[in-house]
């Protein structure tokens, strides 16, 4: 019962963070890092961003595939159905805020900010739940184990990465600028830090503690890895954010920041 309880929550979390990509995609201002290039591609071919969503993810499996090899556990493989349910999700998601149009620039960053405060709630619950990575961070995890780095600045790297691949296709396919701006940065920034905000709020309330979700999961004082976006296993409790990890994220975030920033200024100079 506690790991149907657990896929459950997953899914919900799987919904409620397609409706945040969704939302931050409508507000026009640049998607996520990790939707930024299914995003570029579905501007300039017919498929979705959900398709789009899905082949990408498809991608990031097949890479771990080939960067872990004999490593590369069997759960891993729940990865694939996880990326096309996601997919989908997005394609729904997207029909259902088909009347989010924003004009003016100001209606832009309500619309974008309200999409990150959903995307960071969806973050926590999916991590919550402690089912299955998605594969950005999955694929992450894979150059972690393999090579021995730093899972935060290794994640910062890939976010970066990504955005930077974007507007290279959006430069080759359109000749413009096109899924990569400010709201790309705010939305890296915002959503590591709105889902930490959650995952305090959870600790200081214990709401679900008393409902035994998970069992004694204040009894076993453990770390909430979601600050790290580590792997937890599937038969642990509930966790729970620490002074220390959240210390961890900040300074990832800071590192994530001045580069990202430099990169949108220099494309957006180069435009002129």
């Amino acid at each position: 019962m506690n790991k149907l309880i657990r896929y459950i929550i997953f899914l919900i979390g799987l919904f409620v963070n397609s409706l945040g990509v969704s939302l931050i995609t409508k507000a026009n201002l640049g998607t996520s890092p990790i939707s930024s290039i299914p995003y570029v591609l579905s501007l300039n071919f017919p498929l979705t961003l959900g398709n789009f969503t899905i082949i990408f993810s498809l991608l990031l499996i097949f890479l771990q595939l080939l960067i872990l090899r004999k490593n590369f556990k069997p759960e891993y493989y729940l990865q694939i159905p996880v990326s096309i349910l996601f997919g989908y999700f997005i394609d729904f998601t997207m029909i259902l805020m088909a009347f989010v149009q924003p004009e003016s620039y100001p209606s832009k960053i309500i619309y974008l900010l309200i999409g990150c405060v959903i995307l960071g709630f969806g973050v926590y619950i999916e991590v919550l739940a402690d089912v299955v990575m998605l594969p950005g961070e999955s694929f992450v995890r894979a150059i972690v184990q393999t090579w021995n780095r730093e899972f935060g600045s290794t994640k910062v790297c890939f976010d970066v990465s990504m955005a930077v691949i974007a507007a290279v296709l959006s430069f080759v396919l359109a000749h413009r600028l096109d899924g990569v701006r400010e709201g790309t940065v705010i939305a890296a920034l915002l959503v590591s830090f709105i889902t930490r905000q959650f995952a305090k709020l959870w600790l200081s309330s214990n709401r679900f503690c008393s409902r035994k979700i998970m069992p004694n999961p204040l009894k076993k004082n453990l770390l909430v890895k979601i600050q790290k976006q580590q792997p937890i296993s599937l038969n642990t409790p509930l966790l729970l954010p620490s002074a220390d990890s959240t210390a961890a994220v900040e300074a990832s975030s800071d590192r994530f920041w001045p580069t990202s920033l430099a990169i949108i200024f220099m494309i957006r100079k180069s435009l002129k």
